[in-house]
């Protein structure tokens, strides 16, 4: 085999391993998942495994990894709106985190439960939600530009955003807590981008 098949092979079996551990992971939960449950479901041998992560939270680490990727993707797009005095800028916004929280529901939840029995991997999460946040700085700038009044510093506000829509998508992409009606996608989106247009500019949408 050449060192080109085997980087392929390789490639393709982290493939397979990471496939593997986000379907497992929507069936059972991450801190109910084995290494042995995902090379099963993937179709590997156990020991292969360790060939590409050290543990399951490395592994969680690449998704987490793979996501952020995608999501820097999306903002770059010819689509994306970056001026928050504009409400379509934030609905932009509101609608890419949904969607991609949406997409990608199983691995989000494993890396709340794992940041729930891991400091450092809180740590990596809480990382994460700092980057989404601050992505944001430059797009709040333009709502003093346009002689609107911010509720806090800049910072402040990227992260009240993130975490809003993040907890909002967390409560209803999960599973609906029992006796409420799920909103749709769009029922969704609507609100919270009027909720947290109001809130960073005082006007209504």
């Amino acid at each position: 085999m050449t060192a080109t098949s085997r980087k392929e092979k390789a490639a393709e079996t982290e493939s397979a391993l990471k496939a593997a551990a986000k379907r497992v992971f929507a069936r059972k939960g991450y801190l109910n998942t084995k290494i042995t449950d995902i090379t099963a479901e993937a179709g590997r041998a156990a020991g292969s495994f360790y060939n590409h992560f050290a543990g399951k939270e490395e592994l969680l680490e690449a998704l987490l990894a793979d996501i952020a990727a995608s999501g820097d993707e999306s903002a770059d797009s010819e689509d994306h709106l970056a001026d928050f005095s504009n409400p379509a800028a934030v609905r932009w916004h509101v609608k890419q985190y949904w969607d991609f929280y949406r997409d990608n529901a199983a691995t989000m939840l494993a890396l709340r439960q794992a940041a729930m029995v891991s400091e450092s991997f809180a740590r990596t999460l809480a990382q994460f939600g700092a980057s989404q946040a601050a992505d944001l700085d430059d797009h709040l700038a333009h709502v003093t530009r346009a002689g609107l009044q911010l509720p806090t510093t800049p910072d402040r506000c990227g992260m009240l955003m993130y975490n809003l829509v993040d907890a909002f998508a967390a409560t209803w992409l999960h599973g609906s807590p029992p006796g409420w009606t799920p909103p749709t996608d769009e029922e969704a989106i609507e609100l919270l981008t009027r909720f947290v247009y109001r809130g960073l500019t005082g006007k209504d949408y």
